[in-house]
């Protein structure tokens, strides 16, 4: 984004969506009560965006007649286009990167996510996925006796003793996403998107995963030294948290909140086409979960009857880009609908790779990416121009 508002003579303007960082309706109570979390929704955010850009366009005199163009990434992503869809008015194009506006009801299949991560581990390394399939076994057979779970704490570095079976399940889902955003930040060079990882970090954590024939002791040695790439890769951490699985700054609690009301994304597991314990999608528990959490229950069809799902042919102007590495994939838009409703596709990509900075690792495929994004983005200026004159 900042090189090409160089190159087009933009302004940047970054928006901040309520209820995350500091923009709270009800201050320190917004999150007390679910009933301050009514204004919690993507149509309200948009309308905000829409307001925003009414008031820079009436303040900021060079701005009065300036086309706008949405560009975000993964939920930010999914704004932009939805962003471009209902208010076309207000924006005359939209870039979603890595946008799984999909991955929703059964307009994808529930399993493609994680056959997504377990693809990239299968890449990243001989016996590496077989390691992590392997895992889940050895974790359940050390968990069955109260020595078998000190020993799994201590093998892990936790900073809480395993105690329970809802302290091991904890676990398992700490591990899962560990692996799933370890596929997300897949990128060409040392990055600190979620963590400060090395370049290519499922290629180094593959290198412990080779022997996934070994005894359970050796095989959850070898998992530590597999995601300590992810939490300590800087050698400052003297223990890990299994509550922590990302920065605090991404908004957990927000988008908790949000996926128990209008994000609800079937995600599912089997044991056979990826490297996870089988979990079949289940409604019902997820809606119990939210109710003992927010005491509210998903609208598991909001989104697609609010942004009308994969029945989109009639919006213009959208550019959806998706890498090859990110699993979030799986729910983008991965063809061209129209020729204004555009896929764009980068093999060697992680999660909106296009978005970060040019840098010298950089794929050829994101740099062509690039390129057309701006071409597109030319276009979409050139046409609001010469419609004003």
């Amino acid at each position: 984004m900042w090189d090409v508002a160089e190159e087009l003579g933009a302004m940047l303007v970054f928006a901040e969506h309520r209820y995350y960082g500091e923009s709270m309706p009800f201050g320190d109570l917004s999150f007390s009560d679910p009933k301050h979390l009514n204004y919690l929704t993507s149509e309200q955010a948009l309308a905000d965006f829409a307001i925003l850009v009414q008031y820079i366009k009436e303040t900021i005199k060079e701005a009065k007649d300036s086309p706008v163009i949405a560009i975000g990434g993964s939920y930010g992503g999914m704004l932009a286009a939805w962003f471009r869809m209902k208010y076309p008015h207000v924006v005359v194009g939209a870039l979603a990167a890595s946008a799984p506006i999909w991955q929703f009801e059964n307009l994808v299949p529930c399993n493609e996510f994680y056959k997504i991560v377990t693809q990239d581990f299968k890449d990243g390394g001989l016996g590496c996925s077989q390691s992590i399939l392997n895992s889940w076994a050895a974790i359940n057979r050390m968990a069955e006796t109260d020595e078998g779970l000190l020993s799994l704490s201590k093998t892990f570095h936790l900073c809480n003793a395993l105690k329970t079976k809802d302290d091991v399940a904890m676990l398992k889902s700490w591990l899962i996403e560990t692996w799933t955003n370890l596929a997300m930040a897949d990128y060409p060079y040392a990055a600190n998107f979620l963590q400060p990882l090395p370049a290519s970090p499922i290629r180094v954590v593959c290198k412990f995963l080779k022997e996934p024939g070994c005894a359970d002791k050796q095989l959850l040695q070898n998992i530590f030294q597999a995601v300590n790439v992810y939490y300590n890769y800087t050698g400052q951490a003297q223990c890990l948290n299994t509550s922590e699985t990302a920065t605090a700054s991404l908004g957990d609690l927000g988008w908790g909140y949000q996926a128990c009301t209008e994000m609800v994304m079937p995600m599912c597991t089997d044991g056979v086409n990826d490297m996870f314990e089988p979990q079949p999608w289940d409604l019902h528990s997820y809606s119990e979960e939210c109710f003992k959490q927010w005491g509210i229950r998903p609208r598991e069809s909001w989104i697609t009857t609010m942004y009308g799902g994969k029945n989109i042919s009639s919006h213009s102007n959208i550019v959806f880009s998706n890498g090859g590495l990110d699993p979030w994939s799986s729910g983008g838009v991965n063809h061209n609908i129209s020729d204004t409703l555009v896929a764009i596709s980068i093999p060697e990509g992680a999660h909106h790779l296009d978005l970060r900075s040019n840098n010298a690792y950089d794929p050829r495929s994101v740099l062509l990416a690039r390129s057309l994004e701006v071409d597109y983005m030319k276009k979409w200026i050139g046409k609001s121009s010469s419609k004003k004159n």
